[in-house]
């Protein structure tokens, strides 16, 4: 589950990884459980409402690299759908979106058209790496990876909402 600042997000879910494909007899793995399943809603007004996470996107980037700082600033200044609360998304929100049962795109392209998909067309997150504060991680949809960087271009893709950071529970 995640949360955000205040402590509650519009579901306090994250959506599954949609990974369907057993490729070891070990249970317990993704493809053993279906409890949030991805789940979203076109709002025919350049925006999708993700059902299971309640955050709001851009449903199409606008086919621009920018520099971390840029795309910082491109979502902080975006108004679209009459809204003008974007931000660049999180780490977790960004990997929200990545749909683990399917490769190049790793990404539902119905509802997140024209994505930038080839290896190393990332998209820029919000969050830095803890290790070294000069690298920002970064999600790949060609492949759902996650890499941290901050030298290159790299796409951006805002959402709306309440910044969700991960909670977690330590079940003994």
């Amino acid at each position: 589950t995640f949360t955000t600042g205040t402590g509650t997000a519009a579901t306090g879910r994250m959506p599954d990884t949609n990974q369907t494909t057993s490729y070891t007899s070990t249970f317990g793995e993704d493809h053993d459980y279906t409890i949030n399943p991805p789940s979203y809603i076109d709002n025919g007004d350049g925006t999708v409402t993700d059902n299971v996470t309640g955050l709001v996107w851009q449903k199409q980037d606008d086919a621009t690299t920018r520099t971390w700082d840029n795309a910082v600033t491109y979502c902080s200044t975006l108004n679209l759908a009459g809204q003008t609360d974007w931000r660049l998304p999180s780490q977790i929100e960004l990997i929200s979106l990545i749909d683990n049962g399917v490769y190049n795109p790793s990404i539902n392209t119905t509802f997140f058209p024209s994505t930038a998909t080839t290896f190393f067309s990332n998209y820029w997150s919000s969050t830095t790496n803890a290790s070294d504060t000069t690298y920002v991680w970064s999600v790949g949809f060609y492949d759902g990876s996650s890499p941290p960087v901050k030298a290159f271009p790299f796409y951006a893709r805002c959402v709306r909402g309440e910044q969700a950071t991960p909670n977690l529970t330590d079940n003994g």
